[in-house]
């Protein structure tokens, strides 16, 4: 059984002040998580722990924080149910966590590449230039939508009819209006720059050289990538396809179509929140999906 589960780890919003620290004191391993975090990045442990929330949601803070939750979660997991997933993938940033889980990046370089990760993709707009929207509808007419507009592109395909678009705050605006003009619903969500579209080009960039200095292993299990919605096992890969995730859409809809295509039968999110498993549902109606975030959930988990 062990070998049809498929490992998740989510990105951005999923963040909770004192998030998986109970995981901690039941689990020696996960405070090895911790400790490694503090040790990489001073203080984010404590920022995990009490926050506060407007300093943990900053984009450079909740990568990192993220990145030790969802790696503690299932590190505990694993340890406890012996388990190991066929295959793994995570949401934006959750790809660092899956490819820590694969043991393909240290669990510090994932954390140093997504404090700078964060860093530079807030510095790559001002405030206020960049926004992102929540469409409701079918995809198709916001490809097209967008695909006849400058400045704005989908960059999130996260369920059959829920797909993000980012942009510059002007031209996610026009999208928006037409989008609705045709029938959809745009929600403006509340975000710290516009992710995943051409804007985050300088944070691209910026990042590319440390993605190639980084250490990559071979993979434990493949890892499918956010831009490609295809299986990786190749090391070498991965600093291509992490760099052009940056400005590239997630194919979370394709991701976990290929998931099931596998045969996955149970989709377990490492972490804080339900997010994932929400999409998945939508996605993959009927899946079985299970939530590991805490000590309770790791001692209920059952294959």
């Amino acid at each position: 059984m062990s070998s049809r589960i498929a490992a998740l780890f989510p990105g951005q919003g999923s963040h909770a002040v004192g998030m998986g620290m109970e995981l901690t004191t039941a689990f020696p391993v996960a405070e090895a998580v911790y400790a490694e975090a503090e040790n990489t990045l001073p203080g984010l442990r404590a920022l995990i722990e009490t926050g506060p929330i407007e300093d943990l949601t900053l984009t450079a803070n909740q990568q990192p924080a993220l990145v030790a939750a969802g790696v503690a979660a299932y590190r505990a997991w694993q340890e406890k149910t012996g388990l190991t997933p066929m295959v793994a993938a995570g949401h934006s940033l959750g790809e660092y966590s899956a490819l820590v889980a694969s043991g393909v990046l240290s669990l510090a370089d994932a954390l140093r590449l997504t404090r700078k990760r964060g860093t530079l993709m807030q510095q790559a707009v001002a405030p206020g230039d960049g926004a992102m929207s929540a469409i409701m509808g079918d995809p198709a007419v916001v490809a097209e939508v967008c695909g006849n507009m400058e400045g704005v592109q989908p960059a999130n395909f996260n369920a059959p009819t829920q797909t993000v678009i980012s942009g510059t705050a002007a031209a996610v605006s026009a999208a928006s209006a037409e989008l609705k003009a045709r029938g959809l619903k745009a929600i403006p969500l509340k975000v710290s720059a516009p992710f995943h579209c051409a804007l985050m080009a300088p944070a691209a960039a910026g990042l590319s050289p440390d993605l190639q200095a980084a250490t990559y292993s071979p993979f434990t299990f493949p890892v499918v990538a956010n831009v490609t919605a295809e299986l990786n096992d190749d090391p070498l890969r991965v600093p291509d396809l992490l760099e052009r995730q940056i400005t590239g859409a997630v194919q979370w809809v394709e991701t976990i179509q290929t998931l099931a295509g596998l045969g996955v039968d149970t989709f377990v999110e490492f972490g804080p929140g339900k997010v994932l498993t929400g999409l998945v549902g939508r996605i993959v109606p009927g899946a079985r999906t299970v939530n590991v975030g805490t000590a309770a959930d790791v001692e209920a988990f059952e294959p």
